[in-house]
């Protein structure tokens, strides 16, 4: 990875999402090593605490349940980010959910990436990935079509349809996006 430079944009919390297999986890570990103090705020864990009657997030009928568990995780991160750490958070929000996650945040700024590899990558990466407890291929080719559709025409802050394959150079587009502002996402008042 390149040295922090002067022209880099520290953000406050930095939100990077996309698809299953799409490279958050690896990618989102790396960006949190850039700064010091960080947080790396993991989305699923939060869906882990969900016992009793737990709806697979991915099946419509489990929109209650993911907007709630959605803005638990943004609480916490907005919760790290007001103590003065960079947060990075990992997980599948989707524009459609960024309004009430930002809220949720307490933040008045964020910044948001989605990462959009092509969904033959994506499902591969879902079917060879070893240790995660999610390997629905018809579920990540759903959402994977939900962030291209959702994304079509525009979409807050930085979509970065077929990133570089390797990791250096997916944090690299990561800190353009930062450097650039074209992550930035201003929170509804």
């Amino acid at each position: 990875m390149s040295p922090r430079t002067s022209t880099d944009h520290t953000p406050r919390l930095l939100l990077v999402t996309g698809p299953p297999g799409s490279g958050k986890s690896t990618v989102t570990a790396a960006l949190a090593d850039l700064w010091e103090p960080s947080v790396l705020v993991e989305g699923d864990a939060f869906f882990a605490f969900l016992r009793r009657g737990a709806i697979s997030p991915w099946l419509p009928e489990s929109h209650a349940q993911n907007d709630t568990t959605t803005r638990a995780a943004a609480a916490a991160a907005g919760t790290f980010a007001a103590g003065g750490m960079v947060v990075v958070y990992d997980g599948v929000v989707g524009p459609w959910f960024l309004p009430g996650f930002a809220a949720a945040t307490g933040v008045d700024v964020l910044d948001y990436v989605v990462l959009l590899p092509p969904v033959e990558t994506c499902l591969h990466r879902v079917a060879t990935r070893a240790g995660h407890g999610f390997t629905d291929l018809d579920a990540a080719r759903h959402m994977h079509e939900d962030f291209v559709r959702a994304t079509a025409d525009g979409a807050p802050g930085a979509v970065l349809r077929d990133p570089p394959a390797d990791v250096p150079g997916v944090v690299d587009a990561v800190r353009d996006a930062l450097r650039s502002g074209r992550s930035r996402y201003a929170v509804a008042g």
